[in-house]
Order: structure tokens, then sequence, then C-alpha cells
């Protein structure tokens, strides 16, 4: 008999300074339905259980995980911080640290060594203080795997979608291309089904200005830009609807209509699905060869190390990675 199958994930515990680390030894308290490797800083980790008070007991990646993960211990990938950290304290010195567990985790999920990454909260901010231009997670990572990733954020019974991420808003209106558009659709759509097994999924666009537009009279970028993406893509076969406006499509009615909401920049959306479920909430990358998830926060620098780090975003990303995982794998054999 075959070997049941056991689904491997590399988890990154972003800034050192903030709770990326507290969250990682924190879950390494509890048996986890999977095998599990942290890429990070081993003395961070083990300097971090010590202020938490909590037990850990760290196994090299190299010896063997093949089995699910255990309580109290933890199988790390060591990489070094270059210098010490203070929880905290943000650290120029040690931004290219941060991105070296990212493109590693990103490796073991590209040769076939981890089946998806679930990654800790980064801080933008200071990677770019480095010298290092950074806009987020999902861009580095698009870049590493030479693809084009759309953010999802869900929760809250939601699925949300953003045509533009990390954008001075002064910047949207010209970056809602019928290309853009008509390239995010397209990967939103083929997600849903390949990942999610949704077999004909119903994504609800927002216009771009209050009430859509108002037929022109509030903006034109929904009757010269948005409408004919979506008549395009209907014709061959996508449901989508609108584009609707932004401040009803979130009804809890409506809500029931959808598969996933595609909204036009990041504050159109992401304020109602936070209300809704920040803290439980997961951040998903589509688009890309890998199966990435993540926390729906910041690196909370003013509770690293205090003990006061709730969990419930992380292990939602896990237990959505590993959702994703077993929902891949039974489209691909259904395929």
């Amino acid at each position: 008999m075959a070997p049941s199958f056991i689904p491997h994930l590399v988890v990154t515990a972003g800034e050192p300074a903030g709770i990326g680390p507290d969250l990682c030894v924190q879950i390494a308290q509890q048996n986890l339905p999977c095998r599990m490797t942290v890429i990070a800083d081993r003395h961070v980790l083990e300097q971090r259980a010590g202020k938490l008070g909590l037990p850990l007991q760290l196994i090299d990646e190299k010896a063997a995980n093949t089995c699910t993960h255990q309580a109290g211990y933890l199988h790390v990938r060591h990489v070094p911080v270059k210098n010490p950290v203070v929880a905290g304290q943000l650290d120029v010195s040690n931004a290219a640290y941060v991105l070296e567990t990212l493109r590693l985790a990103v490796e073991a999920c590209v040769t076939g060594k981890a089946d998806a990454m679930v990654t800790a909260p980064v801080h933008k901010g200071i990677i770019s203080e480095s010298g290092i231009p950074f806009s987020g997670h999902t861009e580095y990572l698009s870049e590493l795997t030479d693809s084009h990733a759309v953010m999802m954020l869900a929760g809250g019974g939601m699925r949300v979608t953003l045509a533009t991420t990390h954008l001075p808003l002064k910047n949207v209106p010209a970056a809602i291309t019928p290309e853009r558009l008509e390239q995010k659709l397209r990967i939103i759509h083929h997600d849903l089904i390949v990942r999610f097994a949704i077999k004909n999924p119903r994504i609800a666009v927002a216009g771009l200005n209050p009430h859509a537009g108002e037929s022109g009279h509030l903006g034109r970028e929904e009757i010269d830009v948005i409408i004919p993406v979506l008549e395009k893509l209907r014709q061959e076969g996508m449901n989508l609807l609108g584009p609707l406006p932004a401040d009803t499509m979130f009804n809890p009615p409506r809500l029931k209509e959808y598969d996933c909401i595609f909204v036009m920049y990041h504050d159109q959306g992401l304020p109602v699905l936070k209300h809704a479920s920040f803290g439980h909430g997961v951040n998903i990358s589509l688009g890309m060869p890998i199966i990435r998830t993540s926390v729906d926060h910041g690196t909370a620098l003013e509770l690293a190390g205090s003990g006061r780090a709730e969990t419930g975003s992380m292990n939602t990303a896990i237990e959505t990675a590993l959702m994703l995982i077993e929902k891949t794998r039974t489209v691909a054999v259904a395929q």
C-alpha cells in the first residue's frame, strides 16, 4: 500500500523584531496534520520562546521530517540574521535576511520539496529603508516566481481580490487598464476553479467611481474600461457581475450571490473584509505556480515577545494552505 500523503508546509518567520517569531513558536505548541518547516534564524526562535516561556525543541531541517508536526518541536531551516534581534526594535541590517527566507521558501515549493508556503508579516518600510525596493509580499513573490500574482483576502464569508495593491490613491485610475483587468480576472477565474474547486465561479466586479460611475456622470472608467472587459470575458463564458457600486455590493444578502469580489483598489474592499474578520482572515496569492497564504495583519512590533500576540490568522493561513493543497490535488486527479 502506498504511504498516505502528508502535506509539507514551509513557514517564513517574517520581520524578526515583530511578532512573526512569536507566532512560529506559538503554533509549534499545537499538533498539526502536516509536516512543517520554519525558515528563520534558530537563535531568534529560541530567544523568543524563552521570552514567551514556551517549551520548544528545534530540529535541523536535514533531520527526518516524515511525520505530522508534534507539539513542542519545530523543524527549522536556519538562516542567520546579520545583527542581533531585539523584540520590537527594527534594524535595517536584517532586511536582506527577511527576503532570503522568502526566496528559500519559494525555492522549496517550486522544486517540490514543500507543497505550500505560509508567511508571517514583514515590515515593508524597513526593507525599503535598507535600499531594497519593496512594495509588499505579493509583488515580491510575483517577481520570484515570474508570475502575475493577484492578492486575495478571505474571511467573514468573503473572498476579496484586488485590481491594484499598494498604490497611492492618486495613481489608481491610470492603473485601471483593460489589459490589467483582463489579466487579473482570467487569473482569478482560473484559480477559483483549480485551487478552490469551484466549477463555475461567480465574480462580482466593483466599479471604480461612486455608484459605479452613475452612467458616466461620476466618471467614465466604468463605461470606457471596465464594462468592455467584462463583456469580452462574458462572451467566453465567465460569470461576471457588475460593475457594481462598492457601497452596496458587500450587503450580506448580495454576498450570497458571489464566490469572489474583485475591487479596483486596496481600501475599496479590504476595510470591509477586515472589519468582518480581522485576526482570523487570510491573505492568499493567486496566479503563482505555488500555493502561498499569509496572515491578515502586520508585524505588531509593540506585541513582540509580550505573549499577547494572537495566532488566529496564522492558524487560518495554515488551515487554508492545507485546504488549497487538498483541493488542487483533487482537481488535478479529476482532470
